[in-house]
């Protein structure tokens, strides 16, 4: 058989996607921000410093001390590939961490992950609209195809966080890492630039003040708006 009788891919624009900068996305419940430890070190430490468990899945933490966690902090400033954001409320506190990685523009290809939400920062408005703005921010402003969602197949939250926003589960990498000694089997999760519109809708529906009565309840749930049935998340 001629290999010009074998089936390939559809054309695509090869044009390399951007790489991420020190964008500042802004929202009704808050920014995302490129991370500055000399800012953001202090409000980091108070937020997450009495909870350990949100390291768990993650290769570094916890923190014993100020000291190290700022320092640390200060390493990833400086790295491009994760190239960190920090989470901020209408009031400028920095509640979390969050960070677009595994950079390939060629490919336009990139990965939302090593996410650290602080308690105060966990199942709120501002927790879905970081997702959303970075989503946006990745497909409208920098020009990626393929954004990707990866975490320990254990992380029950994290597997179900990527569902709700609207990723699609691809698999399981098999013993695909070593971390603090440990094995991992990683579950990936992706979003289409052709997936994003629909989903950007449901995002924004989600998020709209309607959606949430006097209390602050959801009157519709971002699982159900992307097809998660009986998910109330």
């Amino acid at each position: 058989m001629s290999a010009a009788t074998r089936p390939v891919g559809p054309p695509v624009d090869p044009t390399p996607a951007e790489l991420p900068g020190p964008a500042t996305l802004s929202g009704r419940s808050g920014s995302v921000a490129r991370l500055s430890a000399a800012r953001d070190a202090s409000d980091l430490w108070q937020a997450l410093r009495a909870d350990d468990e949100v390291w768990t899945y993650m290769s570094y933490g916890p923190f014993a001390e100020e000291r190290s966690f700022a320092a640390w902090l200060a390493e990833r400033e400086a790295l491009t590939d994760p190239y960190s954001y920090s989470v901020r409320d209408n009031d400028g506190r920095a509640l979390g961490l969050v960070a677009l990685m595994a950079i390939r523009p060629a490919m336009r290809v990139v990965e939302v992950g090593n996410i650290v939400y602080s308690p105060a920062l966990q199942r709120t408005p501002l927790a879905t609209e970081t997702q959303y703005l970075l989503t946006r921010y990745v497909f409208e402003t920098l020009g990626y195809r393929r954004c990707e969602w990866k975490c320990d197949s254990l992380n029950a939250p994290s597997r179900r966080a990527a569902l709700r926003y609207g990723f699609l589960f691809e698999g399981i990498f098999r013993q695909h890492m070593i971390v603090k000694t440990r094995n991992r089997d990683t579950a990936y999760f992706s979003m289409l630039d052709s997936e994003w519109p629909a989903r950007k809708a449901n995002f924004e529906r989600w998020l709209a003040p309607e959606n949430f009565d006097s209390s602050g309840r959801q009157k519709v749930s971002l699982a159900e708006l992307n097809g998660q049935k009986g998910s109330a998340s």
